[in-house]
């Protein structure tokens, strides 16, 4: 299925042109509603230098370069993720989420910054379970530069399969919403459910590239 166009369950991307404001309230209103939701990051914690507090690095070999990359920063009285040529990613494991309780993922970012040949230009990635050697299994949720929204890229024996739900660098310094069924997506890329716990979030923003990334929160469907 590698490069091929996938219907899925994306239930919308939507554009926030009012700013990062609108992250606070459309944040509070998540609280308010009567589905069930669950705050994975809401990037409120962070260490002195910045970096998202209980998160970790990919590699352990570039470490200060990604404490320099990603930076928690707040605006308009909303906290997010600030990435600037990172390059690398960053996960986040210790997440108590059942996906299928929960299987609806939002989260919001904002391209302030494309650099020409980055592909992706950012990922977060859904790591819903581990192969039988323990290694995460992911699905990468991408902004691409050049794809158009819905591809599918099949992963193999180590890389998780790709989808694009954002494309283009046009739309500089807006905020987009996207919102998938991770689980869903899970099932119909494997064949199989994936586990009761989830193993992971991760986040990369590509070289070059300057991005915001705002709070990850998942809902039942509904």
């Amino acid at each position: 299925m590698t490069g091929q166009m996938m219907t899925r369950t994306r239930i919308i991307a939507g554009v926030f042109g009012l700013g990062v404001a609108a992250l606070a309230g459309v944040f509070g209103a998540w609280a308010a509603l009567s589905t069930p939701t669950l705050v994975l990051e809401d990037f409120q914690a962070k260490e002195t230098d910045g970096f998202p507090s209980n998160w970790d690095h990919e590699s352990q070999r570039s470490h200060s370069k990604g404490r320099d990359a990603y930076k928690v920063q707040t605006e308009g009285g909303a906290n997010f993720l600030s990435a600037k040529d990172a390059g690398q990613r960053i996960k986040k494991k210790k997440i108590d989420w059942d996906p299928k309780a929960y299987p609806v993922l939002t989260w919001r970012w904002r391209l302030q910054k494309a650099a020409t040949g980055a592909e992706p230009l950012a990922a977060i990635y859904a790591s819903l379970d581990t192969d039988l050697l323990f290694i995460p299994v992911f699905t990468k949720y991408v902004w691409s530069a050049t794809k158009p929204e819905g591809t599918l890229t099949e992963g193999g024996m180590f890389s998780g399969s790709e989808i694009v739900v954002q494309s283009g660098t046009k739309a500089v310094g807006e905020w987009f919403e996207e919102r998938v069924n991770v689980y869903e997506d899970f099932k119909r890329i494997h064949q199989h459910d994936p586990a009761a716990k989830a193993w992971g979030i991760s986040i990369i923003a590509g070289p070059g590239v300057e991005i915001d990334f705002g709070p990850l929160v998942v809902s039942a469907a509904n």
